[in-house]
């Protein structure tokens, strides 16, 4: 070992004997008699350790002089570290074994270091278990002549709103006992078809003795409707205009009403929820369920559906509630004697974040990681005043119809202040001729709109506009060749020539269905 390894080897090894007894720097430098500063350059091999100030170290730390000098030689490196040397990850980094060798004298950095590693493994890991399964649902649907984006087995990082999704779903986002319920309540109190809230606050009054007061909320609060069960009050804010101010208490109604007759316990049944906060979520989408369903009775929003052909801002004036409101209603259409066409519907905000979905259709929502840019939701914010249309076609093929329109609600004269949400709604293309939004088309391939589920788990080569790389394919790239975007997949077919003139050879395969090179 030359001299310049043997300072550091021994300025390592005291800085480790000193951290493993949890003395700190300042303090050591001064039970030895020198500055922290030369005893930091000790520690880091800059500075010669003189050999008295060696004897006077090892006694302080309690050290035998022989044992510590026939370790000089020896490069010990952390356990969990050395393990480390064999991964593959780190043989790219080029990381050799003294410089492991350092981070060992640094116990709570290496074990910082070998934890994160192994985190990264592991999520790698559960990463390529999910591929492996996609992939094994695609060619499944590829058997059976299925479509409709990701498959429904995948369950990674599966949250409550997810299983709340799928509940919705399984029963086709159509509850018999809450239409029913609503129509008894309706004519219980001979409620005509433009509801007010006026009446609505005396039914609550009326049919659950509850007293309803309007109050602002607190500095810094931002709750629009509060139910306290045991005071009996329903406290709605004074800023609500009347077709909210109808939705919530309306809403409120529904979980009094699923409240005292056990509705929630009877249509979940008793089976576990995988979360906890499952089953209160059921509830909130019920209470809603509800809300839509009295103020918008099945029959005769049924028929009015089918007479304006589906226009959503014709039928919220005819029954005085909000464009989303009727969107949602249109999800709910699954009463096996008056079926409506099957919807997907989601809501945006300007950043592109989802905050609601179902689908009716069998497209799968990314359960993380964003949404596609090419989508019409998220197109119309660009045009906020106009409904925007368009047909979307996944990279599996299906067609959808898909429109969408912005709903702004200032506050104080400022949207900043208030909300900007963006309504959309989907279909299979070939319902398109059924909507008054309709759009002709003479060659459906060329018309539509080439998008996916979202950038991670899309398969296409040729989008402009990915925001992120795409797990289908090993990213890689060629300084020499540039795509319309920088995340789209380099394919071996448009690698060019390297600066020399020889073929690129390190340019991605593109993967085949079963994500093989």
């Amino acid at each position: 070992m030359n001299e310049n390894a043997l300072n550091a080897n021994v300025g390592l090894k005291l800085r480790g004997l000193r951290l493993a007894r949890n003395i700190k720097q300042t303090d050591a430098a001064k039970d030895l008699g020198v500055s922290p500063a030369y005893l930091n350059l000790i520690e880091k091999g800059k500075r010669v350790m003189p050999f008295p100030l060696l004897w006077k170290a090892l006694r302080y730390f309690d050290q035998d002089p022989e044992q510590f000098m026939s370790t000089l030689g020896e490069g010990r490196v952390d356990e969990a570290l050395a393990k480390l040397l064999d991964e593959p990850l780190l043989k790219s980094l080029d990381i050799d074994s003294e410089s492991l060798q350092s981070l060992s004298a640094e116990p709570k950095l290496a074990g910082t270091v070998a934890a994160l590693f192994n985190l990264y493994k592991n999520t790698r890991t559960q990463l390529e278990n999910v591929l492996t399964q996609l992939s094994a649902e695609e060619r499944t649907r590829a058997q059976t002549g299925q479509t409709g984006g990701t498959g429904p087995g995948l369950r990674f990082d599966y949250s409550p709103f997810d299983e709340v999704s799928d509940f919705l779903e399984s029963h086709r986002n159509y509850f018999p006992e809450l239409e029913e319920q609503a129509e008894a309540m309706r004519r219980d109190f001979q409620l005509e078809r433009l509801l007010t809230s006026a009446q609505l606050i005396r039914l609550l009054e009326e049919r659950f003795g509850f007293r309803v007061q309007f109050e602002h909320a607190p500095s810094g609060s931002s709750v629009v409707r509060r139910l306290d069960l045991e005071e009996q009050t329903l406290t709605l804010s004074p800023d609500l205009t009347e077709q909210p101010l109808k939705f919530q208490v309306a809403t409120s109604l529904g979980l009094l009403l699923m409240d005292r007759e056990k509705l929630v316990e009877r249509i979940v049944g008793h089976g576990r929820t995988r979360h906890a906060e499952t089953q209160r979520l059921i509830k909130v989408n019920l209470s809603n369920y509800f809300a839509g369903a009295l103020m918008l009775p099945y029959g005769d929003f049924f028929k009015e559906v089918e007479r304006t052909r589906y226009d959503v801002e014709l039928l919220s004036n005819i029954f005085g509630t909000t464009y989303e409101t009727v969107a949602h209603r249109f999800c709910n259409l699954s009463d096996p004697k008056r079926t409506g066409i099957p919807f997907h519907f989601l809501r945006a905000d300007i950043a592109g974040n989802i905050s609601k979905r179902y689908s009716g259709t069998g497209l799968k929502f990314a359960t993380g990681g964003g949404s596609c840019g090419k989508w019409a939701v998220h197109l119309a914010f660009l045009n906020p005043g106009q409904l925007t249309r368009q047909y979307s076609m996944m990279p599996d093929g299906a067609t959808y119809f898909c429109f969408a329109k912005v709903q702004l609600q200032p506050i104080e004269g400022s949207i900043v202040k208030g909300t900007a949400y963006s309504i959309g709604l989907g279909t299979h293309a070939e319902n398109a001729k059924y909507l008054a939004y309709g759009l002709p088309t003479n060659d459906l391939r060329k018309d539509a709109v080439a998008s996916g589920i979202t950038c991670r788990f899309c398969e296409r080569t040729d989008c402009n506009q990915r925001s992120a790389a795409s797990y289908r394919f090993a990213f890689a790239f060629d300084e020499y060749t540039k795509k319309d975007c920088f995340f789209s997949p380099l394919l071996v077919h448009e690698g060019g020539k390297g600066e020399r003139g020889e073929p690129l050879d390190k340019a991605p395969r593109r993967r085949n269905k079963d994500g093989e090179g």
